[in-house]
């Protein structure tokens, strides 16, 4: 949560209806927080100037557009000095297959979440790409077989403001 904007408790309704509805129009949303339209859209401006909202994106089904693979990939890297780790860093920026990259805790480094069009696509990119010249000790590779719940909307229907 941004700590230079405090958060009440329609902000965080507010939150919540754009994070599950986000093409309802501002007088819906307006509707359903009990706030009329012009100080409901003076909110959502408050709250993205604040950097609560950081952006808008359709969620995409990555099969409807030919991307059938998924892997997720446990990276540990060679060198854990700072040139090292900021290499692998722009590599994974630079990587349009990376759709998300999260620095982990216990034994590997970092977690690559992999969207890709198929296994060729996938070797391609593990040994072209992450192999290759990234710095990269070792992977190890779990393939998506089907996805039980992907939430596009964060947990903070219990957070008291």
């Amino acid at each position: 949560m941004n700590e230079t904007v405090t958060l009440d408790r329609t902000d965080l309704r507010l939150l919540g209806l754009l994070q599950r509805q986000g093409r309802a129009t501002n007088a819906e949303i307006a509707a359903q927080v009990n706030l009329s339209p012009s100080a409901c859209l003076r909110r959502i401006q408050r709250l993205e100037a604040g950097g609560v909202i950081a952006g808008y994106a359709a969620r995409i089904d990555p099969r409807a557009v030919g991307l059938g693979l998924q892997a997720f990939v446990r990276v540990q890297l060679e060198k854990h000095e700072q040139p090292a780790i900021e290499r692998f860093v722009a590599a994974v920026n630079d990587w349009d297959e990376v759709v998300a990259c999260h620095a982990l805790t216990g034994d590997m480094d970092y977690l690559l979440h992999v969207v890709v069009q198929d296994l060729e696509h996938f070797s391609r990119f593990l040994l072209d790409k992450l192999l290759n010249d990234a710095g990269v000790a070792d992977a190890n590779s779990s393939f998506v077989l089907r996805t039980v719940k992907q939430a596009g909307a964060l947990p903070f229907g219990h957070l008291q403001p």
